[in-house]
């Protein structure tokens, strides 16, 4: 028996560095599992290298669509009957600027995937739980969802906003029996870092790496596994008390 037995388990990201691991460790807990995300491409090769670890079910969509959200929401129910766990996980960063220079379009780029996405998925994923009378939630926020980030405007107001959607949700969804949480990760060793790491200083991208590490008291990055350590517990049963909770990832930056 795994810890996630018979369940239905759906990830939106699903073919970045914590979305991927997220299936790999629902799978192992014998989830079945359907993996959301823009890129058809990467979304076969993550399905090729996983397909041994259970029944996996990929969706092609972007998340700031409603109607690719309903699609990918439609698709699990038609092939599983059911979604138990919704892992909200997609997000992008944006570009790193000051906030005078920010352009709105950037500004509206992020806020469309990382606060509407979230928005969309919890408006469709949340009406099958309800009618199930269970579920869990994981919304992906980010430790810059608790405060300020200097340069990262877009992100960090977008990443905010997803903690007014975690509380209000669960709120509203308590009485059926779903719960609903954010977790909010420092940075963590993944592509999305060598981006930022390599925007801050194209030149040097490693000495941008180890000063942001050198900052978080456990001085070193999150590894994906140390985030999807959380959702399982999370989306597990294990958590059944728990709804409208904030969850640092954060190697001790909190405590600072």
């Amino acid at each position: 028996m795994g810890r996630l037995d018979g369940k239905v388990a759906l990830i939106t990201g699903g073919a970045g560095g914590i979305g991927k691991e997220a299936a790999i460790t629902f799978l192992k807990e014998r989830a079945k599992v359907v993996l959301v995300d823009l890129f058809e491409e990467s979304l076969h090769k993550v399905k090729d290298e996983l397909y041994a670890y259970g029944e996996i079910v990929i969706v092609q969509a972007d998340v700031s669509q409603e109607d690719d959200v309903k699609n990918y929401v439609q698709k699990a129910v038609e092939q599983f009957g059911q979604i138990d766990i919704f892992f909200n996980n997609a997000g992008i960063t944006g570009k790193r600027t000051s906030l005078i220079e920010q352009s709105v379009e950037d500004f509206d780029k992020v806020y469309a995937v990382n606060t509407r996405g979230v928005f969309l998925g919890l408006k469709h994923v949340l009406p099958v739980m309800i009618k199930q009378e269970k579920g869990s939630v994981i919304n992906t926020s980010s430790i810059d969802g608790l405060r300020g980030s200097p340069k990262m405007s877009a992100y960090a107001a977008s990443k905010h906003a997803v903690v007014g959607l975690t509380k209000t949700a669960a709120l509203e969804v308590a009485r059926n029996n779903v719960r609903v949480n954010s977790i909010h990760p420092s940075p963590v060793d993944t592509q999305m870092m060598r981006s930022i790491e390599a925007e801050a200083n194209p030149d040097n991208p490693e000495s941008v790496k180890g000063a942001y590490a050198k900052a978080i008291p456990l001085r070193r990055y999150a590894d994906s596994s140390d985030i999807v350590a959380l959702v399982l517990f999370l989306a597990s049963d294990e958590s059944k008390f728990i709804t409208g909770a904030q969850y640092r990832v954060d190697g001790g930056i909190g405590a600072i």
